[in-house]
């Protein structure tokens, strides 16, 4: 017989990661896109799953969803499931009973019984092992599990919102990760856009973080960039996208003695400042990526496959000024297939 315990008295033990409201700004068509599918999606009480590179505010979107929720007076919960070992995520989730292993000297409760009545956000949810994943399905279809080392039924009421950067579809299709679990969690997919995407909210969210950091500084002016600092900041692939933004804005803000900010470093660890952003900011030309049939057919097939695709990939993301939209529809691709691919090769593009 299931049993349901009370959470009240178990919540105080955990040590919950609260997730930051932070900054939802932009105004490029893509992003504002990106928000109306969120707001549409946020009040139905099922799972959400967020897709996205790193620094392009999946945390953010969680937190848009779980207070635009029905639940939003409810807790908000949050697990990078990457930081934990695959041992420790399952008693992280679930929790354990006193004696369930070496160093339980007492009760704890996990992330599920923490979240009960809100949000549990599970973030890099692809690293999670499959014997794990097996225990959330049963969570996600039946609200029960049991703690590590108990037999004994809970009954949870958490909502989840899953994100990841990974290709899930592919993990489940050479069986590393569940697909009855990817597809319980996929009830909506958000592909949140990246910063080359947004190039119209490029100079608005540095604007933005430099008035702010001036304002952390104590100072009593709005920085302002130069042309020349401006077009670099534009012009740049951001692979960190916008927290990489974030860093890089703040950085010359610091730096800086004038409220004309002319100076961009990309890389902190280049000695040089605007100079050395705007090398790093110089992306190869297609020139410098020609592919040959002649040196094609000296590889072996699976390798020049790939060559080529990254190739077509890279040159339609140069000639749409990485519009990934645009690139879609030059190579013939649904957005969805071109994402991808652009996920599967993102370090080759680089």
């Amino acid at each position: 017989m299931k049993k349901r315990v009370p959470l009240s008295r178990q919540r105080t033990q955990v040590k919950t990661s609260p997730v930051g409201l932070g900054e939802a700004l932009g105004q490029s068509e893509i992003f504002l896109e990106f928000q109306e599918r969120l707001s549409r999606v946020a009040p139905i009480d099922r799972p959400v799953l967020l897709i996205g590179e790193r620094g392009t505010g999946k945390e953010l979107a969680a937190s848009r969803l779980h207070f635009l929720s029905k639940r939003w007076q409810g807790p908000l919960v949050a697990l990078n499931c990457s930081a934990l070992s695959p041992a420790l995520i399952e008693s992280e989730l679930f929790g354990y009973e006193k004696g369930a292993f070496t160093g339980a000297e007492q009760r704890r409760t996990g992330r599920f019984e923490a979240a009960d009545g809100g949000t549990l956000f599970l973030d890099e949810i692809g690293t999670i092992p499959l014997e794990v994943q097996e225990k959330i399905l049963r969570v996600v279809e039946y609200g029960v599990f049991e703690r590590v080392g108990s037999s004994e039924s809970i009954e949870v009421d958490a909502r989840i919102i899953a994100a990841t950067n990974a290709d899930l579809v592919a993990l489940a299709a050479e069986g590393r990760f569940k697909q009855d679990l990817l597809d319980r969690l996929s009830f909506e997919v958000l592909l949140l856009p990246s910063l080359r995407e947004r190039k119209g909210d490029i100079l608005l969210l540095a604007n933005h973080f430099a008035a702010r950091m001036a304002f952390e500084l104590g100072r009593d002016e709005i920085p302002q960039f130069s042309q020349d600092a401006g077009t670099a900041l534009e012009s740049y692939s951001w692979p960190g996208n916008v927290r990489e933004l974030k860093n890089v804005v703040e950085r010359a803000v610091y730096r800086s003695d004038s409220t004309l900010i002319t100076d961009i470093v990309f890389d902190p660890f280049r000695t040089s400042s605007t100079e050395a952003g705007q090398s790093i900011n110089e992306k190869p030309s297609a020139e410098s990526h020609k592919l040959t049939v002649e040196n094609l057919l000296e590889k072996p097939f699976n390798q020049a496959v790939k060559e080529l695709k990254i190739h077509l990939l890279r040159r339609a993301l140069e000639q749409t000024k990485f519009n990934q939209k645009t690139a879609a529809r030059i190579l013939g691709l649904t957005y969805h297939q071109f994402r991808g691919l652009y996920r599967k090769y993102y370090k080759e593009l680089e």
